[in-house]
């Protein structure tokens, strides 16, 4: 209905410019910025994050003018954000930038056609939901969800739409990550049979804020809007700002980082999530208050769910306190490794003619294949600003809006990798095996379902 609404509109509008143009004598140009301006894509920002202002917004501006886009409003809970919001954007685009205190406001000025959801980790499903159910076509930030309940209501209301949600995945806008799905998914890799990932970084102020959160007032900001469905508590402003190193309003680890690294599995697997997950860890060494680890190891195991003796191992591992944050993620086969940091397909440590010999066996050795096409090298990290991922990606959703076609990463890529990061994040909480419940759509630790 919204479709059909704004085409109509925009015919009518300029059917109308066409003849008022005749009669005040416009020129060309001047007539083809009319009807620019009336097919033109207005978006919005929901939360004017760090996460906003140095990937989103300048992997917009790569793509903006081209693509006849703009953004015109901002909606930030906190007033200083939203001040800064409002007079930065403004300064960027030149022109007006309307000011939002909440998402009802942001809504109800009619003004847009999309938004960036870019707010704490724990609201990004909730955000989304209010965004489709206002019209809204949707790029929204991973996790997607940090509860089942956020996944599967997200999920329903999205899915019964016509709205374009492009999932902050960025790989999937990759053209290496896309190389190597199809490799893997056309049979070239065989089997896998073991999947490493990594997530390293020596940061102490990871996460942190301590100058913002001695600005922040409970009196500047919507406190109670900023719990959304999680238990009320009194204002805190670490809860607020430091969110990602407090549960219920983050995961951590699991959401932040291994949310990008296990969508690749799924995507790269055709399997929706994991049969199982098994966690230690802890806080090691930051030791400033926080409750989500500075240390995780998590395994998993993948298969298909009707076939329990078929199926591979994953290893994700992550420590804060020592590392140079260069992602790693290398897949395993009989045959050798594909290795999405090099980009290359190779036979390291695939099945020698010695070995495979004293077993009456066939050597199994891959060919060397370059996943990037020897073009640039793509950064495998999610935090290197408006990249060449995050770009692509973002340009991938606007195409999309023009389009109406699905974007790389839908709404289903988010609803899987938030079944990981669930699972894990019971894992740790609970020290069990953690498993799901097809039927339910329940995360499953100790026997019923994890609840926070």
């Amino acid at each position: 209905m919204k479709n059909s609404r704004r085409s109509f509109l925009k015919q009518t509008a300029k059917a109308s410019a066409a003849v008022y143009a005749t009669t005040l004598g416009f020129s060309a140009k001047s007539y083809a910025n009319i009807i620019g301006a009336n097919d033109r894509v207005r978006l919005g920002v929901v939360g004017f994050s760090d996460r906003f202002r140095t990937s989103h917004l300048p992997s917009f501006l790569n793509h903006y003018k081209e693509l006849n886009f703009d953004i015109v409003a901002v909606s930030d809970i906190w007033k200083v954000r939203r001040e800064e919001g409002a007079d930065f954007l403004q300064k960027t685009f030149g022109h007006n930038i309307r000011a939002a205190r909440n998402n009802d406001e942001l809504y109800a000025g009619k003004d847009i056609d999309g938004v960036f959801i870019s707010t704490a980790d724990f609201q990004h499903a909730i955000h989304a939901t209010e965004a489709v159910k206002a019209g809204m076509d949707v790029y929204c930030e991973k996790p997607f969800a940090e509860t089942m309940e956020d996944n599967r209501n997200a999920l329903k209301v999205i899915k019964a739409s016509d709205r374009i949600v492009q999932i902050g995945s960025q790989r999937r806008s990759g053209t290496n990550y896309q190389a190597a799905a199809d490799f893997i998914q056309a049979g070239k890799f065989g089997p896998i049979t073991m999947v490493e990932l990594t997530w390293n970084v020596n940061q102490p102020g990871r996460w942190r804020r301590p100058d913002l959160v001695a600005k922040c007032k409970e009196e500047d900001l919507d406190w109670n809007r900023f719990l959304l469905n999680r238990p009320h508590v009194n204002f805190d402003p670490r809860k607020y700002l430091e969110y990602r190193l407090f549960w219920p309003y983050s995961s951590g680890m699991p959401g932040q980082w291994m949310s990008h690294q296990i969508d690749t599995v799924n995507w790269f697997s055709k399997l929706p999530h994991p049969r199982s997950v098994t966690a230690n860890g802890g806080v090691y060494v930051w030791k400033d208050g926080r409750k989500n680890w500075d240390t995780t190891t998590a395994v998993f195991e993948y298969g298909p769910l009707d076939q329990p003796n078929e199926g591979f191992q994953v290893v994700f591992m992550s420590r804060m306190h020592n590392g140079d944050e260069n992602p790693s993620e290398i897949y395993y086969s009989n045959g050798g490794e594909l290795n999405l940091v090099t980009n290359m397909v190779s036979a390291n440590g695939g099945l020698k003619a010695g070995p495979a010999a004293a077993m009456k066996m066939q050597p199994n050795l891959l060919s060397s294949f370059d996943l990037s096409n020897n073009a640039a090298k793509v950064v495998a990290s999610a935090n290197t600003g408006g990249d060449v991922l995050t770009s692509a990606h973002v340009r991938n959703w606007m195409e999309c809006i023009r389009s109406r076609k699905q974007p790389n990463a839908p709404v289903e890529a988010g609803y899987q990798h938030s079944i990981a990061t669930i699972m894990t994040n019971a894992a740790c909480k609970t020290g069990a095996k953690v498993t799901f419940d097809e039927k339910t759509q329940e995360v499953m630790a100790n026997g019923k379902p994890f609840k926070y």
